[in-house]
């Protein structure tokens, strides 16, 4: 399915897109889990290589057996390595530095403001969607969500160095600007943009890892790290985009960016049940305001009652 560039948002989603939207969720909140185990022993600038070559390997190997040809993103060179920029290097650059300090659950957590920042670009940036009063109200819920979360960190130290959470959140805007960006593809089936932005991201990444890491020691992890890399590019990588794009082409750019809703409650729970991590009483409590926050914005459970 090609990606529309008429809205960011859309009508009430179908089931369809809603079991889209969980299954990504799910599978994102697993990303998380994975780059906690990898960071434990590649660098972070490694991991995002290796995750974005693997991914990209794996779908021009699916592209060249059932198609659409890869020739259709050749037209859109330029926009495909400003998606990369914005969707993968910076994101996945900031995430991953974050997860050096902080657990899946926390990380997670603060990826899920991305709704936010993406309401705040959409409003400013475009002409169909503008603020109502519960985005406006679901904004003002998730900033303080996320104040919940950093500021008690700042006073006391806890639940990790503050630099890593405000990557976290320098991740989330990135994501916003770039459901903006992926907004002007138009015509272009959702594997062959997948395809195309994890090409040029491996592209950029290549000699960014060669001058910041050198090539000494890029494989030398064990294979249990080996293991979480292969899930994170195969699975939370390159089938996770193919979802993500056609979801974003069925709901809308702002309806796709509430898969952050999921992810947290998916990566918590993996770490809860394999890495033995827990939540501080105040991240809990901006888990909530946050969650809160997203549902506010998503205005169907309000509108319901």
């Amino acid at each position: 399915m090609a990606i529309a560039a008429t809205s960011a948002s859309r009508g009430p989603m179908t089931l369809t897109d809603w079991g889209q939207l969980l299954l990504l969720g799910a599978i994102w909140g697993g990303s998380f889990f994975f780059a906690r185990i990898a960071v434990a022993e590649l660098h972070p600038l490694v991991l995002v290589l290796f995750r974005v070559a693997i991914a990209a390997i794996a779908l021009q190997i699916y592209l060249g057996l059932r198609g659409p040809s890869f020739r259709l993103a050749f037209p859109h060179a330029g926009l495909f390595f400003l998606l990369a920029f914005t969707n993968n290097v910076v994101p996945f650059s900031l995430i991953f530095a974050g997860q050096t300090e902080l657990g899946a659950g926390v990380a997670s957590v603060l990826n899920a403001t991305t709704p936010f920042w993406t309401l705040i670009l959409a409003n400013a940036l475009t002409s169909d969607e503008k603020l109502s009063w519960n985005k406006l109200a679901g904004i003002g819920l998730g900033v303080v969500g996320t104040a919940v979360m950093i500021g008690p960190g700042v006073l006391a130290g806890l639940g990790g160095p503050v630099w890593a959470k405000f990557a976290l959140i320098g991740a989330s805007l990135s994501y916003g600007v770039a459901l903006m960006v992926a907004r002007r593809f138009k015509g272009v089936p959702s594997p062959v943009i997948a395809t195309g932005q994890l090409t040029a991201s491996t592209i950029i990444m290549i000699p960014v890892v060669l001058l910041a890491h050198g090539p000494a020691g890029l494989f030398s992890a064990s294979p249990p790290v080996w293991a979480a890399v292969l899930a994170l590019a195969l699975l939370s990588t390159a089938f996770a985009y193919v979802l993500y794009f056609n979801l974003v082409a069925s709901a809308g750019a702002t309806n796709a960016s509430l898969v952050t809703l999921i992810v947290p409650a998916s990566a918590m729970l993996l770490g809860f049940l394999f890495l033995g991590e827990r939540l501080e009483l105040f991240e809990t409590g901006g888990v909530v305001l946050i969650g809160l926050g997203l549902l506010t914005i998503d205005g169907r459970v309000l509108g319901r009652r």
